[in-house]
């Protein structure tokens, strides 16, 4: 049995916003105990961009390509993958200016 049109993008979608969260997670908690409050302040910025990932982009991406099949349209959206790709760089730079910030 196959899913729905558009599950398996929306779990894609899902599963980047959840992991960027995890990575500020990680940083968040290297940062406390490290007792970097700036650091700490790079890791809720991250989740927050994960958040937004998680809360707005997926679904807005999930009813783009809604409508685009039940019209027959191209699903293809260029914008939300540049997009999608901006928010895990900056998170994944948030993370490496984190560790070399913190001290071991």
């Amino acid at each position: 049995m196959t899913p729905p049109p558009g599950t398996r993008t929306g779990l894609a979608w899902q599963r980047t916003g959840l992991g960027m969260i995890s990575v500020a997670a990680l940083v968040g908690a290297r940062a406390f105990h490290a007792g970097s409050p700036s650091v700490l302040v790079i890791a809720g910025a991250a989740a927050l961009v994960g958040a937004a990932v998680l809360g707005v982009l997926t679904p807005l991406r999930a009813r783009l390509l809604e409508r685009r099949r039940a019209a027959g349209e191209d699903v293809a959206a260029p914008g939300a993958v540049v997009a999608g790709t901006l928010a895990v760089v900056l998170v994944a730079v948030a993370a490496m200016a984190a560790l070399l910030v913190t001290p071991r």
